[in-house]
């Protein structure tokens, strides 16, 4: 069977739990950050459309019983997009190395797909990692071409099920957040494509020592709607530098250069200390 992993973040406020952070994993942590730090794309599309990269995203969306709010289901694969990117095995010498350098060298693309019952079980077993947040599941898998799309994952729909914008509340200080351009109406799979690039960038643009402790979180964030007045205010905090847009290249739904998503660093983040043993919210892995 693949290798996976399942990134499985507290949802919410717990007890903390003392965990050794050792120099050399600091170290490693910082050569997958500076990768990522500078930059994607750059490349055009190659000639043969089978062989354009992408990262296939899939959103848990269970035909019965409790359906995800869409701002915790963004935020479960703004985090599993950039827990995938910084993950060990994208580093020098990992197994999913290449086919993420190959991949983030391109032309980025991400697309969304929505997965239930025994889908999202077989989804599972394809290299990857999980993030749930307040309930909410999603999946990012490791990037290939379009044209050599795991079966499992090609016959999983990419549009589909619709889910409400919600309110849930003044955002944690401690996460970043993720403001999504509410007036451009986007859909859920386009939405999650869109704040999977804003975590990436965001991660790049942090200092490593700030990308590390927010690692060390499962890479939880915020994800808000923001429209009008308050959208306008946090647009020019873009070029001042204190937050990262991601502009969309205008293939669907939206026009080109729509800013979709601004991110914004934690208000009050944490820190990793440089003692042996540091306080952070428990993370459960399987």
């Amino acid at each position: 069977m693949p290798a996976t992993t399942d990134v499985v973040p507290g949802a919410g406020p717990a007890g903390r739990v003392s965990l050794g952070v050792a120099a050399d994993e600091r170290a490693e942590f910082a050569v997958r950050h500076a990768e990522l730090a500078t930059g994607y794309g750059g490349g055009g599309d190659p000639d043969d459309p089978a062989l354009v990269q992408a990262m296939q995203m899939v959103l848990y969306m269970p035909k019965n019983g409790d359906v995800p709010v869409r701002s915790a289901l963004l935020a479960a694969a703004a985090s599993a997009a950039v827990a995938l990117c910084l993950d060990p095995r994208v580093g020098p010498g990992g197994e999913w190395e290449q086919r993420y350098l190959t991949w983030k060298r391109s032309r980025i693309r991400k697309v969304a797909r929505r997965a239930r019952g025994a889908q999202w079980t077989a989804a599972g077993e394809a290299d990857g990692v999980t993030v749930e947040t307040d309930g909410a599941r999603a999946r990012a898998l490791v990037p290939g071409p379009v044209g050599a799309i795991d079966p499992r994952i090609r016959r999983l729909q990419i549009g589909g099920t619709e889910l409400e914008s919600d309110q849930p509340g003044p955002p944690d200080p401690a996460l970043p957040v993720l403001w999504v351009n509410a007036d451009l109406g986007m859909t859920v799979g386009k939405a999650a494509a869109q704040v999977g690039h804003a975590s990436m960038l965001l991660a790049g643009a942090l200092p490593v020592d700030e990308a590390f402790a927010w690692s060390r979180r499962g890479f939880r964030c915020s994800v808000r709607d923001a429209a009008g007045e308050h959208w306008a205010a946090l647009c020019d905090r873009v070029p001042e530098g204190t937050a990262v847009a991601v502009r969309d290249a205008g293939f669907t739904e939206v026009a080109p250069g729509s800013m979709t998503v601004i991110a914004v660093p934690a208000a009050h983040p944490l820190e990793v200390p440089d003692s042996d043993t540091t306080s952070i919210p428990p993370e459960s892995h399987r």
